[in-house]
């Protein structure tokens, strides 16, 4: 039987940068209000595929079986999508564990309709694998590179396909592998309302699950790295342009997401 991920709301920064440590993830509820939450839906409704920029949006009508609408650099599609390079209280945690000067390595509307099959277990990406034992040494800190915030903008129930988690399962130093639980904690889904986020760093073993419900599922990802991380802006070899009427909205502090950064090593 499913169990839910606890899902903790830590009031203070300090308590939230701890959970990212010590769980992998963290816990921001109602992040969006229900205005918002409609604008960002309509907007990912009204975006298109880009396959230069691998983009994907299969229907069933297509062969497919299921809709699965996945654009890339949404920032770059809408001013809409702007805002939430640096949505707080997101964005404060984002630099708090990444440095003032991080970015937003990509950021992707994810629409996935009934059918969707299950995901295997992952990890996002694992900087330094190490023995757990090591790991569990408290003088080694790994520091978090890459995190994804996740905003959700549906309601969650398990017919719907939660995300599910392995908590502290950062603490592994691998991939699942075929692992399905660490150290007696197996993975738990995130049920959680429409407007919340859960951020967490790229290590955690996690999977999207199967949508059995009647209706789509829309989810917006947000990844931050650490300055010295490579953005993932396809098309790449140049092809990626800005939309100019985009930076035209954008703030300094959104800018400097995208990528105008201060000169430093290696510019």
């Amino acid at each position: 039987m499913s169990q839910a991920l606890p899902l903790v709301a830590y009031p203070d920064l300090e308590n939230q940068v701890k959970a990212m440590e010590d769980d992998g993830y963290a816990y921001l509820p109602k992040v969006i209000d229900a205005e918002e939450l409609a604008e960002l839906r309509e907007a990912m409704d009204k975006l298109t595929a880009i396959p230069a920029s691998f983009d994907r949006h299969s229907v069933p009508e297509n062969g497919s079986g299921f809709l699965n609408k996945h654009i890339n650099n949404a920032f770059n599609r809408d001013p809409v999508f702007l805002h939430y390079l640096d949505k707080s209280p997101v964005i404060e945690l984002a630099e708090a564990v990444h440095g003032g000067d991080c970015h937003v390595i990509g950021m992707t509307a994810w629409m996935t309709g009934p059918g969707r099959p299950d995901q295997g277990l992952h990890s996002d990406y694992v900087p330094i694998p190490l023995p757990a034992d090591v790991l569990e040494d408290p003088r080694v800190k790994v520091p978090i590179f890459i995190t994804t915030a996740h905003y959700y903008l549906d309601d969650l129930y398990e017919d719907l396909g939660p995300t599910k988690f392995v908590p502290g399962s950062h603490l592994s130093g691998g991939r699942p592998d075929g692992a399905t639980e660490w150290k007696g904690a197996t993975e738990k889904s995130i049920l959680c309302n429409a407007g919340d986020v859960v951020i967490f760093r790229s290590e955690v073993w996690h999977r999207g699950t199967a949508n059995r419900s009647n209706q789509t599922r829309y989810l917006l990802q947000v990844h931050y790295a650490n300055r010295m991380i490579t953005q993932k802006y396809p098309p790449y070899l140049n092809r990626f342009q800005f939309d100019e009427s985009i930076l035209e909205h954008a703030t300094e502090r959104q800018q400097r997401l995208m990528g105008n950064h201060r000169p430093g090593a290696y510019d």
